[in-house]
């Protein structure tokens, strides 16, 4: 049995057991009282990122929608944006670490022998868009609206594109991503911001590559 065969063997038996999310969330709500945040305090205030006009999604995010349209629906009555407390603040952190524990990072052609798939990593394996996605289906499940969270295409810091999950808040737009564990700003990522998902219709928005700048955040 190869590598990726032997993987995929054994996060299949430890997840087989409950749905990936709810394993995570029961995960998340056993530790709460044990687990030492790494960020526990609110972070200040930041800008939210700029957007203008419409942007096409990948193909792939076009094949994901149509196996999975609700998946992809923007529901108008929701909130566009979270009122980030810490009680909030401290399932984003978790969520995004735990996640990021849980998931063997492999390249879809590696994991699925195409160049581009978008698609929950149910057998443990997928890259940085599969990823993000499971988190999102983890927040939603956890009573965020999913309007706000929305998948987003970037250039990291390899001049690569990478995808990460944008929650939008009150307090300005905060990056969940599988490169590292602390969620941030998105003022602090470093990354190039091409595209996201849309909050009033299934048409992405064109962020128009706004680079990370380098800001003095207040209170």
């Amino acid at each position: 049995m190869n590598r990726i065969g032997f993987l995929k063997q054994t996060r299949r038996r430890l997840l087989a057991a409950a749905g990936m999310g709810v394993a995570i969330l029961s995960t998340i709500a056993a530790a709460k009282t044990a687990h030492a945040f790494p960020q526990l305090n609110l972070p200040v205030m930041s800008a939210a990122i700029l957007s203008s006009g419409q942007a096409g999604p990948t193909p792939a995010w076009i094949l994901f929608c149509k196996q999975m349209p609700n998946e992809c629906a923007v529901d108008p009555s929701e909130p566009a944006i979270v009122a980030l407390d810490k009680e909030t603040w401290k399932l984003l952190v978790d969520v995004n670490e735990r996640v990021n524990a849980t998931i063997l990072p492999v390249t879809d052609q590696d994991h699925w022998g195409v160049a581009d798939r978008w698609d929950y990593p149910d057998n443990g394996m997928g890259d940085c868009e599969d990823i993000q996605i499971l988190k999102r289906r983890v927040l939603i499940e956890a009573g965020l609206p999913r309007r706000a969270l929305r998948m987003t295409v970037v250039i990291d810091e390899l001049g690569a594109g990478h995808a990460v999950l944008m929650v939008r808040t009150d307090r300005g737009d905060y990056i969940l991503d599988n490169k590292r564990a602390a969620v941030l700003s998105w003022q602090e990522t470093g990354y190039r911001y091409v595209k996201r998902e849309g909050s009033e219709s299934t048409t992405w928005v064109w962020l128009g590559n706004q680079a990370a700048p380098i800001v003095t955040a207040t209170k």
